[in-house]
């Protein structure tokens, strides 16, 4: 399937083939989906990592609707902490390279895996989230929705530090949790544009989590032309066209002028 599977060195032009560079210069439709590893090089800790999230913690022990219910104190303040945290970071290179390629293309749309926002930090506008963001909550009871500074707000007036709403119910994370289903209008928007993409970028992820990594098969088997981003071979590699090695606030910036002084000539 693949056309290569390359490191990046200085001149990305050398190392695309030809078909690469047609099928690239020529798309209108452009879909991208991201994962941890695009979050990583801004300093966010990633699951799987042996340096990540969960090992410190389990997923069992935290990220769970029962663990929630029955621990809430824990889970809120773990949450929290997690928020502090990524509100610090900052989006790289990687980040604001797609936001300029959103205005290259006709239609260009970011399918992301991750809960921290930093897409829209960077400016990209058509992010659709597969896992919620961390960014926002919501009563579980009426549905009521709580910016971080609200929820905040009850957090740290609260002896018990257990989020209350005023109708009584809890407040969560505005994310999907290990047993949830992703929200079905993102999945099915999601699946959607990769049905209609003529090239579909995949950006950082394990590709090992379904249904988002099922994702880009949909837009092989549909015609796209599928590019892998990412440091290390991953379970899609062997189903993509191309395959570049490496990270991707290094790579996506050089593909970025590629693509930009194809456009201007």
């Amino acid at each position: 399937m693949m056309d290569s599977s390359i490191g990046l060195r200085s001149n990305l032009t050398e190392l695309l083939t030809s078909i690469a560079k047609e099928r690239i210069y020529s798309s209108r439709k452009v879909v991208i989906l991201t994962g941890a590893g695009i979050s990583a090089e801004s300093g966010i800790p990633t699951f799987r990592d042996k340096d990540g999230i969960w090992t410190k913690f389990s997923p069992e022990e935290l990220a769970n609707f029962d663990a929630f219910y029955k621990n809430t104190k824990i889970v809120s303040e773990w949450y929290k902490k997690r928020r502090d945290i990524i509100e610090k970071k900052h989006p790289n290179p990687g980040h604001f390279a797609l936001k300029e390629m959103e205005q290259l293309f006709p239609s260009f749309h970011i399918i992301t895996q991750n809960i921290d926002g930093l897409h829209q930090k960077a400016g990209s506008e058509k992010v659709i989230e597969l896992h919620g963001n961390i960014m926002r909550n919501y009563c579980i009871n009426c549905k009521k929705e709580y910016t971080t500074d609200e929820f905040d707000e009850i957090y740290n007036h609260t002896d018990t530090h257990i989020p209350m709403c005023d109708c009584d119910g809890l407040i969560r994370p505005d994310v999907v949790w290990f047993g949830e289903q992703l929200p079905q209008d993102a999945l099915e928007t999601a699946f959607q544009l990769a049905e209609e993409a003529d090239l579909f970028l995949t950006i950082g992820t394990s590709a090992y989590v379904r249904p988002a990594s099922d994702i880009p098969i949909v837009a092989l088997q549909n015609g796209a032309y599928v590019i892998e981003v990412n440091p290390a071979k991953t379970g899609l590699t062997n189903f993509t066209h191309l395959n570049l090695l490496g990270k991707s606030g290094e790579i996506l910036p050089k593909l970025l002028e590629e693509i930009k002084l194809n456009l201007n000539h």
